[in-house]
């Protein structure tokens, strides 16, 4: 394929942006999963929790810290998103729930960044309206942002800039999430 179809972009899709400016490395990422796993491991040993990767975003990361945890758990996932492939949040829309009940269990949930907080603070606050124990937070990524976010996650791995970043989960016009590094543009 050499020119644009309806599907996306020509073959050279993979290129960056021009203006992209890589924030984190594929070791700095990799040495961050090692280290959150680590806090996780510590501090959720024993309770067997559902684990909840927040799709779309947080399944690269989920993908990347589940066979460094080493504890019983379950896998399931949940959607929700403020973004649907744009650069700036709106309203929480609701793609799918979770199946089963969440009612006295622990969960973890797994994101790719932490920004403005808003969808994290919904999503937490919708598992324990659902009945849940114990919810914990997970984000590669925090956002330095001059105000602090809705609600601060409980493991984050990277701070980045506060900028539009991508990578690692984190899409670009819903491109460019398997990047195993952090650009910015």
């Amino acid at each position: 394929m050499t020119s644009e179809t309806s599907h996306g972009p020509s073959e050279d899709w993979m290129d960056l942006p021009e203006t992209a400016e890589l924030i984190h490395d594929q070791h700095a990422v990799a040495t961050a999963y090692d280290e959150m796993a680590a806090a996780i491991n510590r501090d959720w040993a024993g309770t067997e929790p559902l684990v909840l990767p927040v799709m779309l975003g947080g399944l690269v990361p989920a993908g990347q810290l589940l066979p460094r945890l080493l504890f019983s758990l379950q896998l399931e996932s949940i959607h929700a998103t403020r973004y649907g492939g744009g650069t700036r949040g709106g309203e929480l829309n609701w793609v799918a729930r979770p199946r089963s009940s969440l009612k006295g269990r622990s969960v973890l949930l797994i994101d790719d960044i932490l920004d403005e907080g808003l969808t994290l603070k919904a999503l937490v606050k919708y598992c324990h309206e659902e009945g849940a124990a114990r919810v914990g937070t997970a984000v590669l990524v925090r956002k330095k942002r001059d105000k602090a976010p809705a609600i601060e996650a409980d493991y984050y791995g990277l701070e980045v800039p506060d900028r539009y970043v991508f990578g690692c989960g984190m899409d670009l016009y819903e491109y460019h999430r398997q990047l195993p590094a952090i650009y910015a543009i």
